[in-house]
């Protein structure tokens, strides 16, 4: 890359000691990757390989036992507060407040930041209206659908102008054909924007469909496999990397990056 990488991740490990208290174990070990502003990266592997100990370390919740985690020259977890209103998260449940009506619930974010309350409802009204929401503003999330509330979530993340989104498999919960509108919706305010995505999912499909890169994580987190999906990965080399995925999934051991 011609510039440094907006996020870099460098001989990451994380360790935590076992419930029963006998001893420790490794959820990420020695993690490297970067990524470019601007870009989309998917991750994707097993449940308890170790996704969302990566996802929580670069989000500030937790501190590498050791290396380093640094998103444009800041740490997450040293420098917390200087990430407030700068990542913005969307959950695979909508986590919306049910007390809160549809526009309250875009407003949450803002009203943290203190930003001014008119400016903030305009910016939360626009925010829905671009998810297709118009019409919804007062609508409490009880009576919503859940493709509905989850575009309140999306629209929370996006309201605070963040410079990052994560995604922690934020379509899960939905079915087929309201996942696949969603994630379409969700990548084309994401490319409009210039956003840089970290998007985790245990779905090959989704992450070839929402990545500008896959990494595949195999347990403890380190990457088995890596791929660009640039026009011809997304056609005629798809069942190529996506047959690769698979038996890279299917393996108990990392194998090399192509």
């Amino acid at each position: 890359m011609s510039e440094a990488p907006f996020i870099r991740f460098t001989e990451v490990t994380k360790v935590f000691s076992r419930p029963d208290g006998k001893g420790t174990f490794a959820a990420v070990e020695r993690l490297s990757f970067d990524i470019a502003k601007g870009e989309v990266v998917a991750v994707l592997g097993k449940t308890g390989c170790g996704k969302s100990t990566m996802f929580n370390l670069l989000a500030g919740l937790i501190e590498p036992t050791s290396g380093a985690v640094n998103i444009a020259g800041h740490a997450p977890f040293d420098e917390f507060n200087h990430f407030r209103g700068k990542i913005g998260i969307v959950f695979q449940n909508d986590r919306l407040m049910p007390w809160r009506t549809a526009l309250d619930n875009v407003m949450l974010g803002l009203q943290i930041l203190d930003k001014d309350p008119k400016e903030s409802e305009e910016i939360a009204r626009r925010w829905l209206a671009r998810l297709g929401l118009s019409g919804h503003e007062n609508d409490y999330p009880h009576a919503l659908s859940g493709g509905m509330r989850q575009r309140v979530s999306i629209a929370r993340a996006f309201a605070v102008e963040p410079e990052i989104l994560m995604c922690d498999e934020p379509f899960s919960s939905l079915d087929e054909m309201t996942a696949r509108d969603l994630r379409a919706e969700f990548l084309r305010l994401v490319k409009q924007d210039g956003k840089t995505a970290v998007f985790i999912t245990h779905h090959i499909n989704e992450a070839m469909d929402v990545g500008d890169r896959v990494l595949v994580f195999h347990r403890p987190a380190r990457i088995a496999y890596e791929a660009r999906m640039d026009g011809d990965a997304r056609n005629a080399g798809r069942e190529a990397i996506q047959a690769e995925i698979l038996k890279v999934l299917s393996l108990e051991a990392p194998v090399a990056h192509p």
